[in-house]
C-alpha cells in the first residue's frame, strides 16, 4: 500500500494584533484559513509559502520564522497533510492583482474575532497555528533545509 501525504504550507501574517486570512469555498461552503496551499514541483517550502501568499491575498511578504510544522489528517475525506507553517510581515499590497479563483475575499481579524466564529476555520490548524505563533517560541528559517539540484 501507497501512502502519500500533501505537503502544504501555510503563512501568519501579523500586522497590528490582526491577522491575515482568506475566506475561501470548501464544499461550497465559505471558510477563514491563514493564506496556504500545496508545495508544487521544483519549489522549495519557503518559495510555496511566499508564492501562495500572494495569489490568495495579493501581499507580497518577507518569511521571518517557522511557526511549527504539523501533521493532520482531515477528518471530512481521511486525506493526511503535512503543513508548514511560517510566520511573515507584509511588505507590498498589490489590490488590483486577481486572487485565486477559489478565494472569495480576504480579511485582517483579530484572534479574539476569529475565536467567535469556530464554524467557519477550515480545520483546527487555522486557530492553532496563530495561538502557537502567539505563544512561541518561533524557530529560525534555518531550520527548514532544502536542498536543490
Amino acid at each position: 500500500m501507497t501512502w502519500h501525504p500533501h505537503i502544504t504550507v501555510a503563512t501568519i501574517v501579523e500586522h497590528n494584533g490582526r491577522f491575515l486570512l482568506v475566506e475561501e469555498s470548501q464544499a461550497g461552503q465559505p471558510v477563514l484559513n491563514q493564506p496556504a496551499g500545496h508545495l508544487e514541483p521544483d519549489e522549495t517550502l519557503r518559495q510555496a509559502a511566499i508564492r501562495e501568499t500572494l495569489e490568495e491575498t495579493g501581499w507580497e511578504v518577507e518569511l521571518s520564522a517557522v511557526v511549527g510544522i504539523y501533521l493532520y489528517t482531515a477528518p471530512s475525506n481521511g486525506v493526511t497533510y503535512q503543513r508548514v507553517c511560517f510566520a511573515a510581515r507584509p511588505v507590498l499590497h498589490h489590490p488590483q492583482r486577481p486572487l485565486d479563483s477559489d478565494i472569495l475575499a480576504t480579511h485582517w481579524l483579530s484572534r479574539d474575532e476569529l475565536a467567535t466564529q469556530p464554524e467557519r476555520w477550515r480545520s483546527e490548524l487555522v486557530p492553532r497555528c496563530i495561538d502557537d505563533y502567539l505563544a512561541g517560541p518561533l524557530h529560525s528559517l534555518d531550520v527548514v533545509r532544502e536542498q536543490r539540484p
